[in-house]
């Protein structure tokens, strides 16, 4: 859109002087001169204000002292001020703001009565003895720090300064424009991050530098929670517990106005290992009600803190309650814990913000019936792999609390644990959670971050994502990725960090490391391929560290480099499992060199751990220390173990001789001619990158919208908007072409490959699409009904391998061109590759590489 295509330009002109502010598109607050060196300036905060925006003054002191040198003095008193200052404050508490408002200097209409607003304004001669004066203005405590951060970030402090170790970039002086105006404020309520699963790394970690899971640690937490515009936390709990643990951690939330809240199953506040400690028996409410409420009551009496409780009740340990359990029965355990709530607070129980979490079977007892006050937030939950499992349906009564998702990137559980590195792509992400956007779930998000690190670049993604959707659309997330590395190390590689960013986390999310194995390719043939396409990512990261000033390289080995050497050996080392299977089950002689080969790669994962335990004196010791070799069902090992390899006696071996590989097939069309389509290939049919159509149709308000970059090998497509109504295939309907030419003839297969959108709905027969081919009648087809859980079954193939494969039969009566056509029945299918299967398909996990045709230009 126009408005999006301006800002981009906007953008690209902040890279220049590395002036940008990613989660915003913000107006420049920089210039190259002017009257207002910031060198000069006090900052001013008023003494009334709140602890946080006294912290957020302190902070950008700080900062500013990073890039400059200098340390600007904070003054609580404006007439203690020089010619130039740095206003900071809330327009309900600041002094000095209520006398500008009076004096219509600066005018808060566009913050006032929001929610975390903020007014960011320069301002000449403002009162008398004040030459310049930069006005930070919040519509409260939080609005105003997000303002304070804006600035720190677009005069180069990157949120990651500290937990990324990023430079600083230094400069002599900074320059604030004059008359600029830039009013802020979030789309989702609550913004937050959840740290789970966080034995052994994390809590490793924490225990080596803070001595546990104390305040000194979650200061540094909640600074980079504000620092990245977010406001919440499920605070750590694997054996920990938030507020029992460490008195000064409560205080430590309010000094940086960080929501705390607990986990799904964790209900009034109170940590789940707190139970276990206080020894109150058994977690059943039907049996022990007396202990459990005084647990809960104690947990509300001492959280005094912003917060929102989550209320409701699972079975001990994250676990389902029994299936006796009756809906009354919870419904009951609801309303007993609003009644304390209410008790606790003096208040009514609807004046707390509370949520109750629909996961895993919890969402079947809302399904069944159950239900709790309207003011209470539903917070619906993916599938812990990043696919949503239920949203509100269009038109439905808005609740008053609204309603949140709960997102993984992390997970401990089926099909397999996936907690050591990054495995989700922001195209992915954005696709899901624009799909929550659009169906009004705009009151919490909240994501599953495990040990934080090294989720560093999704975590801002999702953050950034959730200040305002509406400014970001899936062809901004290769732009976004470019500014992210330039804000991280600069402008001149940021476009080569984006590609490497992007391509890792694809590469990655095609099959998680944990689950990776010799198998996972079913030929050597793919093996070396993926490989080959590690090896080319790694090659060109190195290439790029060596081209970094040193003072760089350790936040680019965190970011970037180490997820790909440690990924790429990774997948060596199975691909040489792969063929030393295969050459033991030959008798060749490269057996036991390929044996050797796996030792090394083993060997080698272990040395590159070290060398991120050993960046800058040892700071990040324990964080890479997740095991992830040697799983044998879905819970972690212990210890990792080498795979088994094969060796041969020397003299038992015979040389390998490779055979010619065959001429592949292909339609006989001229060589002078153009291809008019997709063109058929012997053992890989017709395989064709959903993008690539020859013709798309748009009618009855719907477009095909091209998700770039979406997927395991290529982009993808989808139907916008994501709320249409269901469309009935056949004639003009929405539909895209592919035409395509075979040498075949009579039946063959399609194999349609789909993103494995989930039936958030619950309809009977899901999310569906249609297929056809030439004149003949759609075949509509479900692309989920068969899962009903999301836990279970399909649903474990569908998860582990990122894909939904269907198939369906056709029949033409020659050879020659054909049209495939693919026609939209619901919203949010999501197709990333078609493949025409005349019978003789060599088995692929990614499916055949896409067959040789005339891609249309888009």
């Amino acid at each position: 859109m126009k408005r999006l295509t301006v800002l981009n330009k906007r953008g690209k002109l902040l890279l220049i002087s590395l002036l940008f502010s990613t989660a915003s598109h913000a107006q420049s607050l920089l210039t190259g001169n002017s009257s207002f060196p910031v060198s000069t300036a006090v900052i001013y905060v008023d003494n009334s204000e709140t602890e946080l925006v006294k912290t957020s003054a302190a902070l950008l002191q700080k900062d500013i002292e990073l890039v400059t040198g200098a340390k600007l003095p904070i003054l609580t008193a404006i007439n203690q001020s020089t010619k130039n200052v740095i206003a900071i404050g809330t327009i309900q508490q600041s002094a000095f703001l209520k006398q500008l408002i009076a004096r219509r200097k600066i005018d808060p209409a566009g913050i006032n009565g929001k929610w975390e607003a903020s007014l960011v304004q320069t301002l000449a001669n403002p009162v008398k003895g004040i030459a310049n004066a930069l006005i930070i203005a919040g519509s409260d405590r939080r609005g105003t720090a997000y303002g304070v951060f804006e600035l720190s970030k677009q005069i180069g402090v990157s949120p990651w300064y500290w937990w990324a170790d990023v430079p600083v970039e230094k400069r002599t002086e900074i320059y604030l424009k004059s008359n600029v105006t830039l009013t802020d404020a979030p789309a989702v309520k609550y913004r937050g991050i959840f740290l789970n699963d966080e034995a052994p790394a994390l809590s490793g970690w924490t225990k080596e530098k803070f001595g546990g899971f104390n305040h000194k640690f979650y200061e540094k937490v909640f600074e980079l929670i504000l620092r990245l515009k977010g406001n919440y936390i499920w605070p750590a709990m694997w054996g920990n517990a938030f507020y029992a643990d460490d008195s000064l951690n409560i205080k430590m939330a309010d000094k940086y106005g960080i929501v705390i809240g607990t986990s799904h199953h964790e209900p009034l506040m109170r940590a789940h290992d707190e139970w276990r400690r206080a020894g109150g028996g058994p977690w059943n409410y039907e049996t022990n009600p007396d202990k459990l409420r005084q647990f809960w009551r104690d947990g509300m009496k001492r959280a005094t803190n912003e917060k929102i409780v989550s209320v409701g009740m699972r079975g001990d340990g994250d676990a389902p309650m029994s299936r006796e359990t009756a809906t009354a029965l919870l419904e009951r355990i609801v309303t007993d814990q609003r009644t304390i709530i209410s008790d606790v607070t003096g208040k009514p129980a609807a004046e707390t913000p509370q949520l109750w979490a629909l996961y895993k079977e919890v969402q079947e007892y809302y399904d069944k019936g159950m239900r709790v006050p309207d003011d209470v937030t539903l917070l619906l939950c993916d599938d812990n792999w990043g696919n949503l499992r239920k949203l509100p349906k269009p038109g439905e009564k808005p609740r008053k609390g609204g309603y949140g998702i709960y997102y993984h990137f992390d997970y401990v559980g089926g099909p397999r644990n996936y907690k050591w590195l990054n495995t989700n792509p922001l195209p992915r992400i954005w696709e899901q959670m624009n799909l929550a956007w659009q169906h009004k779930v705009r009151d919490i998000w909240i994501v599953n971050v495990g040990d934080l690190k090294p989720m560093e670049f999704p975590i801002s993604f999702f953050l950034d994502f959730a200040w305002n959707p509406d400014r970001m659309d899936a062809d901004d997330l290769t732009a976004y990725t470019e500014q992210w590395a330039a804000a991280q190390f600069g402008k001149p590689h940021a476009r080569d960090i984006a590609h490497l960013l992007a391509r890792y986390a694809k590469y990655n999310s095609r099959r998680k490391p944990e689950l990776l194995d010799a198998n996972t390719y079913p030929s050597l043939d793919e093996w070396k391929t993926v490989v080959g396409e590690y090896s080319e990512l790694l090659t060109k990261a190195q290439q790029v560290n060596n081209d970094l000033p040193a003072s760089y390289r350790d936040a680019y080995f965190q970011l970037v480099l180490h997820p790909i050497k440690a990924c790429a050996n990774l997948n060596d080392m199975y691909y040489h499992v792969a063929l030393n299977k295969d050459a033991y089950r030959h008798k060749w002689n490269t057996t036991n060199r390929y044996a050797d080969k796996v030792k090394e790669l083993y060997a080698n994962d272990s040395l590159i751990t070290q060398q991120y335990h050993q960046l800058n004196n040892g700071k990040w010791n324990h964080l890479m220390s997740q095991t992830h070799i040697g799983y044998t069902y879905w819970q972690q090992p212990e210890h990792q173990k080498m795979p088994a390899v094969n060796y041969l006696p020397a003299d038992s071996t015979v040389a390998r001789k490779d055979a010619d590989e065959p001429e592949m097939n292909q339609t006989n069309v001229p060589k002078t001619a153009p291809r008019p389509g997709f063109q058929q290939v012997a053992k890989k049919g017709i395989s064709i990158e959903a993008d690539h159509f020859t013709r798309a149709i748009n009618t009855n308000g719907i477009r095909w919208k091209i998700l770039p970059d979406h997927g395991r090998t290529g982009s993808a497509i989808t139907p916008f908007p994501v709320t249409a109504n269901e469309q009935k295939p056949g004639g003009n309907s929405p539909h895209v072409d592919y035409d395509i030419q075979t040498y075949s003839d009579g039946e063959f297969s399609i194999n349609a490959y789909f993103s494995p959108t989930l039936n958030f709905f619950a309809s009977e027969n899901g999310l569906q699409y249609a297929i056809s081919v030439d004149d003949e009648a759609p075949q509509i087809i479900s692309l989920n009904k068969e899962d009903k859980t999301s836990d279970k079954g399909i649903w474990n193939k569908w998860a582990a391998e990122n894909i939904i494969i269907k198939s369906t039969r056709h029949k033409i009566a020659s050879a020659g061109k054909h049209t495939v056509k693919f026609w939209m029945v619901n919203p949010a299918v999501v197709l990333q590759k078609l493949v025409v299967d005349f019978g003789d398909l060599a088995p692929r996990y990614l499916g055949p590489e896409e067959t040789p045709g005339q891609t249309p230009a888009k």
